[in-house]
């Protein structure tokens, strides 16, 4: 690297402090030419984890008053000489210093350089480091705390866990197949295939906590579906808080598609209301149905919205039909109102089935727990340290795929060295999971998804 960087360390709006964050082997020196501190002292001078009130001067002109905290290399977030300058957080005054500071020598920050010079000075895993943009983006508890977890080193350690074992089995085969001479403990290959056998089993309930783990930290694409006039829209203002569809008794009024993303318990849906799906003539409504229809093909959830206070009727049993097999909550609105609807039948295609009332907001906290069993979240402990975003999933899934290929070719006879062929494999995708061997390619691509100044 070789040089120094700076960027603004804060969100760019106005706020109560701004940052400038400047690291790299001339931090000091480069914030000495525009920082002065009321009390003379240089901050080159300094100690690490000091702090330093005086103000930010550029060409005798005074930007702002300041305090200058001062890190050492190695104990710093990117384990380099780092200063911040904190000052006023109006949008012109932060803008101004970064100017001041990048004209007496560093260079803009790339988006992610800080994390990434983190990462590359060993001082977090590739794990860890992205776990910071996902604190950074969590917008629920349940995320929040998966990616706290995450960078305090949970995925890491249950990843060097898996290699250690991984590990383990390959040295082993490889002694023997090596050093056939040598007075080894013989591979006995029934219980190595039994001990990879456990060892694919913690890897796949890994990968199925990483999946589950989307569903509290991304979200899930959810449409609301159901007949006219059940309490669809009703539904979407209730779970949204406020009025985003239009309520009326008069069928059609949802014509076209209205979303909102909300928070419902440890789950993020993305929700989005349809028109009502029946047959009907009028050839704009059924523009509206085809979009609710193609839409609730393409949903990663479906609450499926019944009139409790009405019998089924074909276009509720229709809607049933299309819906088995379907990651779907069956919503029996209306529980206000007498019982007319056959909830048994409503079971036999969607067997999870939840009564509300809409219009009372009863029965949401059900509805909340339904979605989070059937998503598989309820049972997820996001402290456990969950496996994050597609690229780490991947490196698990290849991961398994080699094990599942190691245990084959031992189960079907092929030679040891067949065996830790894939067992190599299967620890270089677990080192490529936690950065210890990865490419410019993936660094590059898990940085460039960063803000500047992080």
């Amino acid at each position: 690297m070789g040089n120094t960087i700076a960027a603004i360390s804060t969100p760019q709006a106005a706020g109560g402090i701004g940052i400038v964050r400047i690291s790299g082997p001339e931090a000091a020196v480069i914030a000495d030419r525009v920082f002065q501190a009321v009390d003379g002292h240089n901050l080159t001078e300094s100690d690490g984890y000091r702090a330093h009130y005086g103000h930010v001067v550029q060409d005798e002109e005074v930007l702002d008053e300041a305090i200058a905290l001062v890190f050492r290399a190695p104990k710093s977030y990117t384990g380099e000489d780092v200063v911040e300058l904190s000052c006023h957080g109006g949008l012109y005054v932060v803008r101004r210093i970064l100017r001041a500071v990048l004209e007496n020598g560093a260079r803009l920050a790339e988006a992610g350089e800080f994390t990434r010079r983190a990462f590359e000075n060993g001082k977090m895993s590739l794990t860890q480091a992205e776990a910071v943009m996902d604190i950074i983006s969590a917008q629920g508890k349940q995320a929040a705390r998966a990616a706290i977890s995450a960078r305090e080193g949970r995925i890491a350690q249950k990843t060097n866990a898996l290699k250690t074992e991984i590990t383990g089995y390959a040295a082993h085969l490889a002694a023997w197949a090596d050093y056939p001479e040598e007075d080894l403990i013989p591979v006995d290959t029934e219980q190595l295939s039994h001990n990879l056998g456990e060892t694919i089993e913690k890897l796949k309930k890994m990968i199925k906590e990483g999946d589950a783990g989307r569903v509290i930290r991304d979200g899930v694409d959810t449409v609301i579906v159901g007949k006219p006039n059940v309490g669809k829209s009703t539904l979407m203002n209730c779970l949204a808080g406020c009025e985003r569809s239009i309520v009326t008794h008069i069928a059609g009024t949802t014509r076209d598609i209205v979303e909102e993303k909300v928070v419902l318990g440890d789950v993020i849906l993305r929700l989005a209301d349809t028109a009502g799906i029946h047959a009907t003539q009028d050839p704009v409504e059924s523009i509206g149905v085809e979009r609710a229809v193609s839409r609730m093909d393409s949903a990663g959830l479906v609450l499926a919205v019944f009139d409790n206070s009405l019998p089924l009727d074909e276009d509720d049993r229709q809607l049933l039909q299309s819906l088995r097999e379907r990651t779907c909550v069956a919503v029996i609105n209306k529980n206000d109102m007498d019982n007319q609807l056959d909830i048994g039948e409503v079971q036999q295609s969607i067997p999870k089935v939840i009564d509300i009332s809409a219009k009372d907001e009863s029965g949401i906290d059900r509805l909340a727990e339904a979605i989070a069993d059937l998503l598989g979240v309820a049972e997820l402990n996001p402290a456990d340290g969950i496996l994050s975003g597609e690229r780490q999933l991947q490196c698990a899934r290849q991961c398994l795929e080699m094990l599942l290929e190691a245990k084959n070719a031992l189960d079907i006879g092929f030679t040891l060295d067949a065996v830790n062929v894939s067992l190599d494999g299967a620890v270089a995708s677990l080192l490529e999971l936690t950065g210890e061997r990865v490419t410019d390619v993936v660094t590059d691509a898990v940085f460039h998804q960063f803000c500047v100044g992080k």
